[in-house]
């Protein structure tokens, strides 16, 4: 193999890909990834903004961690796109989204995470997180359920 097909190209950075099939109404979905209350049913302790192109999103999880976004694309119980702001040194400039379709009768949610500068500990481990915090999003859309803030991932 020559080496030019071995480059990989980086200039977007490094990214987390996920999917899941979710049993609720796309409805359900969309204000679980969009509602500030309900947010906080599944990810961060507070939350404040809204789902309208350029607002501003507020995601608090703690004193050091408090982070802001703003939204660059909302078509409604379709998609939902943030760029991260004012966060954590790996997250600024971070985008993540949600894509959500119809699939074998439940919607399938499309999550990813674009712009990463290095495939370091904290890209790792925020992947890891993601996984399990959308298994809880899975969780309060179908069945309600909310786990405690102080013990998600």
């Amino acid at each position: 193999m020559s080496k030019e097909k071995l480059k990989i190209n980086r200039s977007e950075g490094f990214a987390i890909y996920h999917d899941l099939l979710i049993d609720a109404s796309m409805e359900r979905v969309f204000q679980a990834i969009t509602k500030p209350d309900q947010l906080v049913d599944w990810w961060p302790e507070k939350c404040s903004g809204e789902p309208r192109i350029g607002a501003e999103y507020n995601f608090y999880f703690g004193p050091e961690y408090d982070w802001y976004a703003k939204v660059i694309e909302v078509k409604e119980n379709k998609a939902f796109y943030i760029q991260m702001t004012k966060s954590d040194q790996d997250w600024n400039g971070t985008t993540f989204g949600f894509d959500l379709n119809w699939k074998q009768e439940k919607v399938q949610l499309q999550f990813w995470h674009k712009g990463w500068p290095q495939c370091n500990e904290h890209f790792r481990r925020s992947s890891f997180c993601w996984a399990m915090l959308l298994q809880g999003l899975k969780n309060y859309a179908e069945k309600g359920w909310i786990i405690p803030f102080e013990k998600r991932e």
